[in-house]
């Protein structure tokens, strides 16, 4: 794979997804001082518990489907009409799943229940959305940014009239779902469009990519525990008005995690490729991908950090303050959170995916234990200071403590090299300058 295909993929992945940023502040902005600390806290207390169900809905196959397409061509329309049709059943059993837990969890709430089945509505399209996995592994993420944007853009729209004509929480918590049935509706069409193989079903390619996917079902349970567990016991220890404060830190602490996502998704195709012919160079494409993360991800923590206050008042208004301080502490998670995806793709393109629910269940544990300490102590402060820990112990410590994957750490270090991301830095400069001026 060449870079410049590599660094043009990632053009369009940034390039839609800082439309997708400007849209989704703007209405989360609105939406959030429409609707309350409090009813804003309820559409983030079901997305937490959706979120819970989301890995046994995908069964592992979102971490593994690009190496599969990369590493077995000549069966792309197998494989993801597999994946496909697999992911669909499991998604309505997952929101069952979800209506069973808030109705039990939440007992006498009816207005809780309710939000929580509307907003798991979107498990069922969601499922669909794994074609943009073969968009990913061809590295034409073009046609998947132009399909995203086009929706998000209709739901924005659409979350905009709901706001105008002052529609109730449920309807806010079944506006997601649409955008997700417009991007997978999208992706189907485009995929047959443009060529894409015919899509069938195999049983045996199910049991194969089910046995290597497994293990990511239960490491991103624990991923999932360790990144939603603070919301769910945020509002059953103390309300939804502080998972409102709480998700208002959290979104601001991503406002541009978008990027280092992109570069993420860009960069693996190739890291994978590297892998299947040259080990050397595919430790090194795993530095520089470390070394790019952790420094980009350091100055933008830095600067949230030091403008808080104006970022929580300018975008939710005085009445989201107590979310001020949440947003100095949360932000540094940030880049301990994105060295975990990177040690995800080594972990994957090494094949030790068995190593993951180790991993994963050490962080869910962490996490959980520390919530129970830092939330009485100081409320929505606490639950982000036991984020941050939690992120740290995952995501560096516990690479130190297995051996199996200890390589990976010491690649991570060789990434603080300035020599490493300067020379990345010169090369997608390079790159990039003669993409759009020397066509």
């Amino acid at each position: 794979m060449s870079q410049a295909k590599v660094v043009s993929n990632a053009v369009w992945i940034i390039a839609g997804q800082v439309v997708k940023m400007l849209l989704s502040l703007v209405i989360a902005m609105l939406t959030a001082r429409y609707l309350g600390p409090s009813n804003f806290g309820l559409i983030n207390y079901a997305a937490s518990i959706v979120a819970f169900v989301m890995p046994v809905m995908y069964l592992g196959f979102d971490s593994i489907l690009v190496r599969e397409i990369v590493n077995h061509p000549e069966r792309e329309g197998e494989t993801m009409g597999t994946a496909l049709l697999l992911s669909l059943c499991s998604s309505l059993m997952c929101i069952l799943g979800v209506i069973a837990f808030a109705y039990f969890a939440n007992a006498g709430e009816q207005e809780t229940v309710i939000v929580c089945a509307l907003y798991s509505v979107l498990l069922l399209f969601q499922a669909l959305e794994l074609i943009k996995f073969w968009f990913q592994a061809k590295l034409l993420s073009k046609y998947a940014t132009i399909i995203s944007v086009i929706a998000y853009v209709v739901v924005s729209a659409y979350k905009i009239y709901l706001l105008a004509s002052g529609k109730s929480v449920y309807w806010f918590a079944l506006s997601n779902a649409i955008d997700y049935m417009l991007i997978a509706a999208g992706f189907l069409i485009v995929y047959s469009r443009i060529g894409g193989p015919k899509l069938r079903f195999s049983l045996a390619s199910g049991r194969e990519m089910f046995r290597s996917g497994r293990f990511f079902i239960i490491s991103s349970m624990m991923v999932t525990i360790f990144a939603q567990t603070d919301r769910i016991m945020l509002k059953h220890m103390l309300d939804t008005s502080a998972v409102g404060y709480y998700s208002a830190a959290i979104t601001c602490a991503n406002l541009v995690g978008f990027i280092f996502v992109a570069i993420i998704e860009s960069l693996r195709p190739p890291i994978f490729e590297a892998k299947k012919h040259d080990q050397k160079d595919f430790e090194f494409k795993v530095s520089q991908l470390y070394s790019v993360i952790i420094y980009g991800s350091l100055v933008v923590s830095l600067g949230l950090a030091l403008f808080s206050s104006l970022i929580v008042r300018f975008l939710y208004g005085a009445e989201f303050m107590p979310a001020a301080m949440a947003l100095k502490i949360v932000v540094w998670y940030t880049t301990f959170s994105y060295l975990g995806s990177v040690r995800n793709v080594w972990i994957v393109a090494e094949g030790k995916e068995r190593m993951l629910w180790i991993i994963n269940l050490s962080g869910a544990l962490a996490n959980i234990g520390l919530n129970i300490v830092f939330i009485p102590i100081w409320g929505i402060n606490g639950a982000a200071f036991a984020s941050l820990l939690t992120q740290i112990f995952t995501n560096v410590i516990v690479g130190y403590l297995l051996p199996p994957i200890r390589r990976n750490n010491r690649i991570m270090i060789q990434g603080l090299s300035f020599k490493i991301l300067g020379g990345m830095v010169v090369d997608m400069k390079s790159l990039l300058m003669r993409k759009f001026f020397h066509k």
